[in-house]
């Protein structure tokens, strides 16, 4: 189980961050609120929340999950796929100090973007995409089989263009129990045929992206039949709204670091 989490608040310029998702800008106002609900869920699920300042440096920086792969084992610096964001792990780095002795890190020409990175139980799957490389990919592979760990590489750069996916948990996330929730970009895939897979539709694709505490699971707000399914599977769902982060290619995984 997860004791800690951090985040970092929304910058100021939050709006000029990188973007993919044809949305209108976000409202930064709202964004903080949300902000601020999506802290409030986590200290309620019982995890004590580090919260860092906003760095206006960094517009991208209140997604803080890109920034650090974490385990119960050690944690790995990453080195993100947009120049514009490395600066961020610094700040993560300092961080991670507190509660790791030993941090590995990335090194290029390797990129790896921790959202391309899905924890399930003892395995790794690690996504290949604009942002991760076959070099940092394979890289992070190695440091988790030195600390126990498996993983496998997923390919996400050859999806169907009507449905792409900016990150690999973007698509695809782990419920426990052996189970994954995977969106219809991802479809089908032999990687995941170890585990029970739970498919989303098209319209719902979004939800994909959700966080798993025991037996609860924080889910964007909007998606009645996503909600319906966790629930008949016996899961308590919290859901909300997450209208600004969508905006800027964010989902719930990527505003914390868990562990």
């Amino acid at each position: 189980m997860f004791s800690r989490a951090i985040v970092c608040l929304p910058s100021s310029n939050f709006a000029e961050g990188l973007t993919t998702s044809g949305l209108p800008a976000p409202d930064y106002a709202l964004a903080v609120k949300q902000h601020e609900a999506y802290c409030q869920a986590l200290e309620e699920l019982g995890l004590n929340v580090i919260q860092l300042p906003a760095d206006d440096r960094y517009p991208d920086s209140t997604f803080v999950e890109d920034t650090a792969v974490v385990t119960d084992r050690g944690a790995v610096l990453t080195r993100p796929g947009a120049p514009s964001r490395r600066g961020e792990v610094d700040a993560i780095r300092s961080a991670l100090a507190e509660f790791y002795s030993d941090l590995h890190s990335i090194d290029g020409p390797g990129t790896l973007d921790a959202g391309d990175v899905c924890q399930a139980g003892d395995h790794f799957f690690i996504g290949l995409s604009d942002r991760t490389n076959e070099h940092g990919a394979t890289q992070l592979a190695n440091i988790m089989l030195a600390l126990g760990y498996t993983s496998t590489l997923v390919d996400i750069t050859r999806l169907n263009p009507t449905t792409p996916l900016l990150h690999l948990k973007s698509g695809l996330a782990y419920l426990g129990r052996k189970r994954l929730v995977v969106n219809d970009a991802l479809g089908d895939r032999d990687e995941f045929s170890d585990f029970e897979v739970i498919h989303l539709e098209n319209a719902e694709a979004y939800a994909a992206n959700c966080l798993t505490f025991d037996t609860s699971v924080l889910v964007a707000a909007g998606y009645p039949r996503y909600e319906s399914q966790l629930q008949q599977l016996g899961y308590r769902t919290i859901a909300l709204d997450m209208s600004e982060f969508q905006k800027m290619d964010g989902g719930l995984s990527c505003l914390s670091l868990r562990f």
